[in-house]
């Protein structure tokens, strides 16, 4: 589908700092954007309170006016502007979530892993991702693979059992296994 004169001459007047242009264009896309962050979220069984629903929002258009419209500036035209801010929310909420996502994963580790008195202590050494990452080096291949692909990238257990095709009722139990290891480690090292 081709650009529309009216999205034309809306993508033109931004670029162009006019007076209202971007009120206008958030006027015009706030809906899409809306409509993207519900779908990925519910594609992801994620719920979103207000506030994370608020805040994605806010990434999805700050990312449009980073670097002097820079996203605005890359679209040549070869399809609708909806067409192309519905691929760009949907890259940037899909980053945003797999963003919160891992660091809520990286917290549980770390509380699965603070088993001695000094917890507060493990807690902000395996919080620190490149301690995980030297934690990781510890383990045989296999279960570093699914402790990196849950706690850092945020995958399900059913996309962990696709891309290493481990038995999706076998990943708990290798993620236990991999932690009990990762914990030992840090035991030993404190």
């Amino acid at each position: 589908m081709a650009l529309h004169e009216v999205d034309r001459e809306l993508l033109q007047r931004c670029l162009t700092h006019r007076p209202g242009a971007w009120e206008r264009l958030v006027d015009r896309f706030l809906g899409l954007v809306c409509h993207v962050i519900n779908h990925t979220a519910r594609c992801r069984s994620i719920r979103l309170s207000s506030q994370d629903f608020d805040d994605l929002a806010s990434e999805v258009f700050l990312a449009i006016v980073e670097d002097d419209y820079g996203v605005l500036r890359r679209f040549r035209g070869e399809s609708s502007l909806a067409t192309y801010l519905t691929v760009v929310a949907r890259r940037v909420v899909v980053r945003e979530l797999l963003r919160a996502k891992s660091h809520v994963h990286l917290s549980e580790m770390a509380a699965d892993l603070a088993v001695d008195p000094h917890a507060s202590d493990l807690e902000s050494r395996i919080s620190d991702r490149e301690q995980v990452e030297q934690l990781l080096g510890e383990l045989d291949g296999r279960e570093a693979d699914v402790v990196r692909l849950f706690h850092l990238e945020g995958k399900s257990y059913d996309e962990i059992s696709s891309e290493t095709g481990i038995p999706t009722n076998s990943v708990g139990p290798t993620l236990s296994r991999a932690r009990a290891r990762m914990r030992g480690q840090v035991v030993e090292e404190g």
